[in-house]
């Protein structure tokens, strides 16, 4: 079991890792202070170490007195950025819901006579951009389209909090991997009807990670003091797109034949297409340096654990 941190507030813990990270604070008996807008959170059953309290994920308010209290904050605030398809103001709302929380958080901490010891903010690998080639560390500089531009506003508003004597790391999350929700829920159907297949060329990197080990990866963030700074949340194991439907086809017995050509994607998606038509290698080269130890550092293990 992991070791008690006291109180950690975590902002987005509604959401599918939110959730999981939750629990296993909870787990090592660990007091957590949930910043929630949502009223069907508000009336969840109450656990004993386990607090509801409402923000709007702009303004201070109420919530900020939880602040002088925590010994960390976790933000994983954050629409999803696959749900609609890509018009501005859809790019627009996308950003501020990453980087008004996080303005809000860091505006707490300013005002907080007691700082926390610790921002554990998330991300995505999406700062890097498509890159084709090459594994990406780091250190790798940003890309130009939007998931890069939006990411490293959103860094920057984290960051922020390092001027205050707050430790800082940037969560550069790779594709989560969970039967429940996000990509690999939306391509299970498909192979299930036996039309399974890679979307778009195939050539393109798909970085993933096991839930357990995202979860895990944020527990170690939060207890090793001396990481900070950006860390590539993505399994050791690199694949491409081709390979990961080849290697979730076989897992299902079912083909991986049918792929879905990256014209018909961009028609039906638009910019969005760049989800699951762009891509890095990146590795967790900090992770692993640092000690931390997968739990699931092959695509074959990590699926069949998921689909049982």
């Amino acid at each position: 079991m992991d070791t008690p941190l006291g109180t950690v507030i975590v902002a987005g813990a509604t959401g599918l890792i939110g959730r999981k990270l939750t629990s296993s604070l909870v787990e090592s008996r660990t007091k957590v202070v949930v910043l929630t807008r949502s009223q069907d959170a508000m009336r969840a059953p109450v656990h004993p170490l386990v607090r509801y309290v409402r923000w709007d994920g702009k303004n201070q308010g109420e919530w900020t007195q939880y602040v002088e209290s925590a010994e960390a904050i976790v933000n994983l605030s954050g629409q999803s950025i696959g749900e609609k398809r890509w018009s501005e103001t859809r790019k627009q709302e996308l950003l501020l819901s990453r980087t008004e929380p996080t303005g809000a958080l860091v505006e707490a901490i300013r005002h907080s006579s007691k700082k926390p010891k610790a921002l554990v903010n998330a991300s995505a690998v999406g700062f890097y951009g498509n890159v084709p080639r090459g594994n990406v560390v780091e250190n790798h500089p940003p890309g130009q389209d939007f998931l890069g531009r939006t990411c490293v506003a959103w860094e920057s508003s984290a960051l922020e909090a390092q001027e205050l004597g707050v430790r800082v790391v940037l969560l550069r999350s790779g594709i989560v991997l969970d039967s429940r929700g996000g990509a690999l829920k939306k391509m299970l159907l498909p192979f299930r009807l036996f039309v399974g297949g890679p979307l778009g060329s195939g050539d393109q990197w798909f970085p993933w990670i096991h839930h357990e080990d995202e979860v895990r990866a944020i527990r170690f963030a939060l207890d090793t003091t001396a990481l900070s700074g950006a860390l590539n949340l993505a399994a050791p194991q690199a694949t491409t797109m081709r390979d990961f439907a080849q290697t979730l086809g076989a897992v299902m017995h079912r083909p991986s034949i049918f792929p879905v050509p990256s014209f018909v994607l961009r028609a039906i998606l638009g910019e969005m297409s760049a989800i699951v038509l762009n891509g890095q290698c990146a590795k967790p080269e900090k992770l692993l340096k640092a000690g931390f130890e997968f739990r699931f550092p092959a695509l074959t293990g990590a699926l069949k654990d998921i689909l049982g």
